[in-house]
C-alpha cells in the first residue's frame, strides 16, 4: 500500500476531508434497505455477516453520522443518521423495560433478540446518540435522551459510591461487577448531553462521574497495589467499589473488559476532563489530565515501532503489545485539546507524532477507514477491519474533537 505524503495535520480542512474519506468507506456498502446498517466489513468493504447488530455499533452510527451531518451540511448524512435512530429504537428498545438489547439477529424486517443483558456502556451510547441526534436537527431526540437517562439512574446509577453499576439481566437485577469503562462513557454522553440541551442535571453528573473514577476509585487503586501507576484508572472492582486485580486476568485483549490498565483510557479521559473543564470548571481537572496523559504516552509508547501499546500490568510491564485504533485515535485527540488549553508545543509535538504513525500504519489508503488492531510491529491482524462497535467512531470522532478544540468546530464547515 503506497502511503500518500503527509498532510497538515492540524488543518482544519484535511480533518475534515478526513472524516469525510473515512465515512466513504462505508457509504456504498453499509445502508441495510431493511433497516439500520450493516455491521461486519471486511478490510475491502465486503460484508461477512449481514444479520447479526450490536447495540455498540448501532448508536454508533448514529454518532457518526451526526458529525458528518454538522461538519459537512449534507442532507444525506442525516438521513444515514435518522436511518440509524428509527432501527435503534425499533430493534434495540425493549418499551415495555426502557431497556435496550445487547445483541440481536435481524432478518427479514425481525428482531430476534440474542442478548438481552443490559450493560450500562451500551446504554452511555444511547444517551450519546440521542444527544448529538437533537444537535443534528432531530427535536424528538431531546425526549429520548431524557427517556434513557431516567432509565439508567432508575436501574444503574448507585447514590453511595455516586457511579453507575454496570450490568443487569433483562429484568434489571444487577449484577456484582463494577467497572470504570462504562461510567467514562457514560461522562461523556453526559458532556455532549449539557451541550445539546444545556440542562444542568447532566453536566453536574458528568462532574460527579469524573470525580468518582480520576480521583477516588484513581486513587484506591494506587494505594492497593500500582506504584508503576500512580494515579491511574483501573479497570474493574468488586461490588463495593473495591479494586479487582483479578477480573479477565487471562483474557488482556477483551473487546469491552480487558485486564490490566489501559493506555487509552488515561488519555481518553484526559480529552474528556478538558472538555468537562469548558463547561463546568474545576481546578482538578487540568493537572489530572496532564498527569494522565503525560505518564500515559512516557510509558505506552513504542519509541522501536511506534505507536502506543494497548495494556500495562499494575507493575508497569506492558501486558498487550498490540496497537489499537481508537488508543491512537483517542491520545491524538487528547494530545490536541492538551495544546490547546496550555499553549505547550510539547502536545502539538504528540499529536503530529500519533498522527504520523497513524498515517503510516492504520489508514488504509487503499480502501478507506482505518485497520482495527496491529501487531506490535505493525503487521495487521485481521481481515476485519469492522466488527462488533467499531464503524470508526473514534477515529472520526478525533477529528470531529480537534476541530473544536480548534474552535473550528464543525457546525461552521
Amino acid at each position: 500500500m503506497a502511503i500518500p505524503p503527509y498532510p497538515d495535520f492540524r488543518s482544519a480542512a484535511f480533518l475534515r476531508q478526513h472524516l469525510r474519506d473515512t465515512m466513504a468507506f462505508y457509504d456504498p456498502v453499509a445502508t441495510d434497505p431493511s433497516g439500520g446498517q450493516f455491521h461486519f466489513f471486511l478490510d475491502d468493504g465486503t460484508v461477512y455477516n449481514a444479520h447479526s447488530r450490536h447495540l455498540v455499533s448501532a448508536t454508533r452510527f448514529v454518532v457518526t453520522h451526526a458529525m458528518l451531518y454538522r461538519t459537512t451540511g449534507e442532507a444525506r448524512y442525516q438521513a444515514g443518521m435518522r436511518h440509524a435512530l428509527t432501527f435503534l429504537r425499533t430493534a434495540f428498545l425493549d418499551p415495555a423495560t426502557g431497556g435496550y438489547a445487547w445483541l440481536i439477529d435481524w432478518q427479514d424486517g425481525r428482531t430476534t433478540v440474542q442478548d438481552a443483558t443490559r450493560h450500562c456502556y451500551g446504554m452511555a451510547f444511547v444517551m450519546l446518540a440521542y444527544a448529538r441526534a437533537y444537535e443534528a436537527g432531530v427535536p424528538e431526540a431531546r425526549d429520548w435522551l431524557a427517556e434513557a437517562f431516567e432509565t439508567a439512574e432508575q436501574h444503574f446509577w448507585q447514590p453511595a459510591a455516586g457511579l453507575y453499576a454496570d450490568e443487569a439481566s433483562p429484568e434489571w437485577q444487577v449484577t456484582s461487577y463494577r467497572g470504570q469503562n462504562a461510567n467514562m462513557h457514560a461522562c461523556e454522553a453526559m458532556i455532549s448531553a449539557f451541550r445539546a440541551t444545556g440542562e444542568r442535571r447532566y453536566i453536574e453528573r458528568a462532574e460527579q462521574l469524573a470525580q468518582g473514577i480520576c480521583q477516588r476509585q484513581a486513587a484506591l487503586s494506587t494505594r492497593a497495589l500500582a506504584p508503576a501507576a500512580e494515579g491511574w484508572v483501573w479497570e474493574h472492582f468488586h461490588a463495593d467499589w473495591s479494586v479487582d486485580w483479578d477480573y479477565n486476568r487471562h483474557d488482556r485483549s477483551n473487546i469491552f473488559r480487558p485486564w490490566g490498565y489501559q493506555i487509552g483510557h488515561q488519555t481518553e479521559w484526559a480529552k474528556l476532563l478538558l472538555q468537562l473543564d469548558a463547561l463546568l470548571p474545576a481546578e482538578w481537572h487540568l493537572p489530572c489530565a496532564q498527569r494522565l496523559f503525560d505518564t500515559a504516552v512516557e510509558r505506552g509508547w513504542d519509541a522501536e515501532h511506534g505507536g502506543l501499546y494497548y495494556g500495562m500490568a499494575p507493575d508497569g510491564s506492558i501486558c498487550d503489545d498490540g496497537k489499537y485504533h481508537w488508543v491512537q485515535a483517542e491520545s491524538m485527540a487528547a494530545a490536541a485539546v492538551l495544546a490547546v488549553r496550555t499553549g505547550d508545543a510539547r502536545y502539538w509535538q504528540w499529536y503530529d507524532r500519533i498522527w504520523a504513525y497513524c498515517w503510516e500504519h492504520f489508514v488504509d489508503h487503499e480502501h478507506g477507514a482505518w485497520f482495527r488492531i496491529l501487531y506490535r510491529d505493525n503487521r495487521n491482524t485481521t481481515r476485519e477491519k469492522s466488527n462488533a462497535g467499531k464503524v470508526d467512531y473514534h477515529n472520526m470522532g478525533a477529528c470531529y474533537d480537534v476541530l473544536g478544540a480548534l474552535g473550528m468546530g464543525a457546525e461552521t464547515g
